[in-house]
């Protein structure tokens, strides 16, 4: 086999949980193959680089040998080699800052006043 639908190529190397996010990626223009909008159609092929753009984060990936079986994680790298940098890896391990107002249980919505003060305090920081 010397190339595969795209969307089946990613869900096989579990770029996407299934065939049908590939699919909706797609679609929606996140995918792309040299530089170049992928339909869930396109074929790829040995040497093929993708571009699969997941929330903040920008994957890369160049084929090596396509398929359309789902691989063990353990196997994928047989079929595709992850040539993400990782300054983009490291948007997953970004910290999130969270800020949690506590608020005695029972003590219901707060008033007017109060919600003016959690905005005021949300906006400095």
């Amino acid at each position: 086999m010397d190339s595969v639908r795209i969307d089946k190529f990613l869900w096989a190397i579990r770029a996407f949980k299934t065939r049908t996010e590939a699919t909706e990626a797609c679609k929606g223009g996140r995918i792309k193959i040299g530089g170049d909008n992928a339909k869930p159609s396109r074929e790829v092929s040995p040497g093929d680089v993708i571009t699969v753009r997941k929330g903040a984060v920008t994957y890369t990936y160049k084929v090596l040998l396509p398929l359309s079986n789902r691989v063990g994680a353990r196997l994928v790298g047989d079929f595709a080699e992850d040539l993400t940098p990782e300054s983009e890896k490291a948007k997953l391990r970004a910290p999130v800052e969270t800020f949690f107002v506590t608020r005695d249980r029972g003590s219901g919505r707060p008033t007017k006043k109060e919600r003016r003060e959690i905005d005021e305090l949300w906006d400095s920081l």
